[in-house]
């Protein structure tokens, strides 16, 4: 859950990097090679956009930061290529493929935002309507917050993710499959940041609300909708909803880990077997591969998802904060103006994974990467400082070569922790 699922400290600056669609991985520290292997798929291997780090320079330098794994797929509109690096599971040493299903965090609320606004096509759910209308009683001032405000991170409800005790309480109980009401009430003891429609504050109590709702109009479960209604259409065969952890994991799948910069080495611990499903729900529980969260980015913006006057109010976004960087947010949908253009698409935080997915307003071009690790403590140390900072530096490269552009000398430097020296 950009989102989106970390401690309270580490997702305040891992939601910066998310919402700038940022990526960050690192050195396994566990013996396995680190090798970044670059693999051309379909037409041939993609070229270093003019003097810029190639992707396997990015892979390299994100390893080094402190997570076990890396990967990066880039289609640039006119050939495919696959950058992988580390290991999926250190405990045995396999290395990470470009074809390994991962959690894709909230990247998730792009797909929960096409159930609602494909209900809005069938005329089934209105756009501009009170939540009261449609769940009675249970969203504190529900007269006032209509669809789209929750679609969009303008309803003012404070993210129970944000609350102070959640990801110790989390922690505490890993296994503990919480209800959509547990997580509603953690929210819903806070007062809400503004009035609905006043701001802009990203929360995932938004879509864990739009999840009941979902389900109420349709008589049907999360991972069945995402099945008949994304999934499916699209032959997204590795692509699923988290019931609540991740079973279905085919040829291969990405362990997930949460580190920690606290002593000389980093900690890694696994939280591959955490419930997803049952604190991320519809703000950040889907499991994909970057080929297939690809394939439904792009075909999303295409038109293939949902009518035209929909995707028109799904890219009508709303300025994002200045700590936020550059850019808008639509309906579950970003635009990322980035120092190479501007593109759409989401992040995602889990425990143990920081991705993003970004494609061209036309779907032909697009972008995912994956880092298997995430911050399971924010508070700033130099390990903490470069995590973050390669974070960001590297989704920015990743952007840029999809655009065939070359990233500023700032963003290299960065990338470099502050030296211009390629390793």
């Amino acid at each position: 859950m950009t989102t989106d699922i970390t401690t309270a400290k580490a997702m305040r600056h891992l939601r910066k990097t998310a919402i700038v669609l940022t990526t960050a991985v690192a050195l396994t520290g566990s013996g396995a090679a680190a090798a970044a292997a670059e693999t051309p798929l379909g037409t041939g291997a993609y070229g270093t956009s003019g003097s810029g780090p190639t992707m396997r320079d990015v892979a390299r330098l994100v390893l080094a930061a402190g997570a076990p794994g890396y990967v990066a797929r880039i289609d640039d509109g006119r050939r495919v290529s696959a950058t992988a690096a580390g290991v999926a599971d250190r405990a045995t040493g396999r290395p990470l493929t470009a074809r390994d299903q991962f959690e894709i965090g909230s990247n998730t609320k792009t797909f929960t935002a096409v159930l609602a606004l494909q209900l809005i096509d069938r005329r089934q759910l209105q756009l501009d309507a009170p939540i009261e209308k449609y769940l009675p009683g249970l969203v504190p001032n529900g007269r006032n917050i209509t669809v789209r405000m929750l679609l969009s991170h303008t309803s003012g409800l404070f993210s129970y993710t944000a609350d102070a005790d959640f990801f110790a309480s989390v922690n505490a109980n890993p296994q503990h499959v919480h209800t959509e009401q547990e997580l509603l009430d953690v929210a819903f003891r806070h007062e809400p940041n503004f009035a609905p429609g006043k701001g802009w504050s990203y929360s995932n109590t938004n879509y864990t609300v739009l999840g009941v709702l979902l389900r109420k109009l349709t008589g049907k479960s999360l991972p069945v909708l995402v099945q008949q209604r994304i999934t499916g259409p699209l032959g997204l065969k590795h692509t699923y909803f988290a019931d609540p952890r991740a079973t279905n994991t085919g040829v291969g799948y990405a362990h997930g880990y949460s580190v920690r910069f606290a002593g000389p080495e980093p900690i890694y611990t696994d939280i591959s077997n955490r419930p997803l499903g049952g604190f991320a729900g519809a703000a950040g529980a889907i499991i994909s591969t970057p080929g297939e969260l690809s394939r439904f980015f792009s075909s999303l913006l295409s038109g293939e998802l949902i009518s035209p006057r929909q995707l028109k109010e799904m890219k009508t976004t709303v300025a994002l904060p200045e700590t936020f960087g550059k850019g808008g947010y639509g309906l579950g949908l970003m635009r990322i103006d980035s120092p190479c253009g501007s593109v759409w698409g989401h992040g995602g935080d889990t425990l143990g994974h920081h991705s993003t997915a970004v494609t061209t307003g036309n779907g032909r071009r697009s972008a995912v990467s994956n880092t298997t690790a995430n911050l399971g403590d924010g508070t700033p140390n130099e390990g903490v400082n470069r995590f973050i900072q390669v974070v960001t530096a590297a989704d920015t490269v990743t952007i840029c070569h999809m655009l065939g552009r070359s990233a500023p000398g700032e963003v290299i430097k960065a990338l470099h922790g502050g030296s211009m020296t390629t390793s």
